[in-house]
């Protein structure tokens, strides 16, 4: 449970040195010098974040000039917009980045997937209008930062464009994707259970709900002009999420389709396409003044710049022969994208040591599903909507008990029409005459004894009501169990919750449903 919590909330958070990991404080690239300016933006929460802003060295005054917001992913921080700076500042567009809250080198301790990560964009929007050298804004996110970029867009519509590179659809059926991926060890009928657990613990230490995200809803209402893009290969989130989402966006939307999987460089054909949209939609002027062009450089050594990287900065300068994509390799070679890792299904030793000693007697006698061993054997147990997914312990009893019956749908019931024929005095079903052999008892126990009962529904008093849980197939229709007027009743004996959940830990090798808030 905690690494599939963590994996949402508290990722492995990017280690970088500013000195090191991102671009020279000054450098130049096509034979034009620009700066690194670093700064610290402060959210609604009073958390400090940490940015850097890439910009020409020398801003003519009165051109302001348009900035694209790199929005980075769950494990990433602003050393992943070096490319981007790279792509956009020939085009005299500025690039703003930043690690949100709970990233990189900025306070907070934990990710939000986009939730709480949008209020950190508007901090940073507000501080660029407040600047007078920005005229109009875009953003570009990845992953966790496309999910941020749309959510954001979808609430300010003064937002110039927007790249959506990788976004999920919805949160829940990614989980639910990466379970079935990834094979946890878990059958299928209990996933939507642990994730509702795990939505509890969620909420609790990082204040969101993980039924929030919704980004096909959101996309329903954002108009911001936007271009979606995804590696045909990407196993963490498949290529469809942007197809639903592009599919439901009611702006102006195109998508583009590349080679890759999920952590992989992007194609330069991709960039290319990324620098003509948002020279369409930011509207940068052609070119500065030319006497701002070139600068000698002894300009810089006599101001005792102090190059840390000679090597990285002769690459970038050349004599005008270096191209955009030599630079990014040469970014590349000297680090590494950030990448996401979706954590093993195999328990950690702490989780192993939390399992239950003891076997679990209720799963084997009342659950009969210890026996179930593929994963073709499990039970899926669906949903209308989200909002079916139990939310309190009675919730949860009757999903399991449902999903039992639901096993148990195939086993053939004797038909008691002629029984019931020569007992004119008696209109009850004995239980044990249910099961195919006349010898199965599907209750146990003192207090669940077998109980003649006049239909699918059980009405007990007394103690036997409180140890006894009956289950209505069809309360409605009888003609629906069979032709002839078959009528059958599944007594399950009622046990404590706790129970359940042991026999699930003792057959699945640790303990899932602990509650680790």
């Amino acid at each position: 449970m905690d690494q599939l919590v963590n994996f949402i909330i508290r990722p492995p958070r990017a280690d970088y040195s500013p000195k090191d990991d991102l671009l020279e404080e000054e450098f130049r690239l096509r034979r034009r010098w620009y700066r690194r300016k670093d700064l610290e933006v402060i959210n609604g929460q009073g958390k400090k974040l940490k940015c850097s802003h890439y910009l020409p060295l020398i801003i003519p005054e009165g051109k302001p000039l348009p900035c694209v917001i790199y929005c980075h992913g769950n494990s990433g921080c602003r050393a992943d917009a070096s490319e981007v700076a790279i792509i956009l500042l020939p085009s005299n567009i500025t690039v703003f980045t930043l690690d949100f809250s709970g990233s990189g080198l900025s306070e907070g301790e934990h990710v939000t997937l986009g939730w709480n990560e949008k209020e950190d964009l508007k901090a940073v929007v507000n501080h660029l209008r407040s600047d007078g050298n920005v005229s109009c804004i875009g953003l570009w996110g990845r992953s966790m930062g496309a999910v941020t970029s749309l959510m954001y867009g979808a609430e300010d519509p003064s937002i110039a464009g927007m790249v959506l590179d990788s976004p999920f659809s919805n949160l829940v059926e990614l989980m639910m994707e990466l379970v079935d991926m990834y094979k946890y060890p878990l059958p299928k009928f209990t996933v939507k259970l642990a994730i509702q657990h795990m939505r509890k613990i969620i909420k609790k230490k990082a204040n969101f709900d993980i039924m929030d995200l919704d980004t096909v809803e959101v996309a329903k209402r954002c108009f911001v002009p936007a271009l979606f893009g995804h590696a045909i290969d990407d196993d963490f989130i498949r290529p469809h999420h942007s197809e639903r989402i592009c599919d439901a966006y009611m702006g102006d939307k195109n998508i583009i389709k590349f080679d890759g999987d999920h952590n992989s460089p992007r194609p330069q054909f991709y960039f290319d396409s990324v620098t003509i949209f948002f020279h369409n939609v930011l509207n940068p002027p052609d070119d500065l003044p030319e006497e701002d062009r070139i600068l000698p450089e002894e300009h810089f050594f006599n101001q005792d710049i102090g190059y840390r990287n000679p090597s990285f900065n002769s690459s970038l300068t050349g004599n005008g022969a270096v191209t955009t994509e030599d630079a990014i390799a040469h970014l590349r070679s000297r680090r590494v994208m950030s990448r996401i890792e979706v954590p093993s299904g195999t328990p950690t030793e702490e989780e192993k040591a939390n399992v239950s000693d003891g076997p679990s007697s209720s799963l084997s006698s009342h659950a009969n599903l210890t026996h179930l061993m593929e994963d073709t054997d499990f039970l899926e147990y669906s949903f209308d909507t989200y909002a079916d997914i139990p939310c309190t312990v009675e919730d949860e009893e009757r999903m399991l008990m449902e999903a039992i019956m639901a096993s148990l749908k195939d086993v053939k019931v004797e038909s008691t029409q002629e029984r019931e024929q020569e007992d004119s005095k008696s209109n009850f079903v004995d239980a044990s005459d249910a099961s195919p052999s006349g010898k199965t008892d599907l209750s146990s126990g003192p207090s669940s004894s077998s109980t003649d009962i006049p239909s699918c529904d059980t009405k007990a008093t007394g103690e036997d009501t409180k140890n006894d849980t009956s289950i209505d197939s069809n309360p409605t229709s009888n003609a629906d169990m069979s032709d002839d007027g078959t009528r059958a009743t599944l007594v399950v004996q009622r046990t404590r919750s706790g129970t359940i959940m042991d026999g699930l830990t003792q057959k699945f090798g640790f303990n899932f449903f602990k509650n680790n808030s």
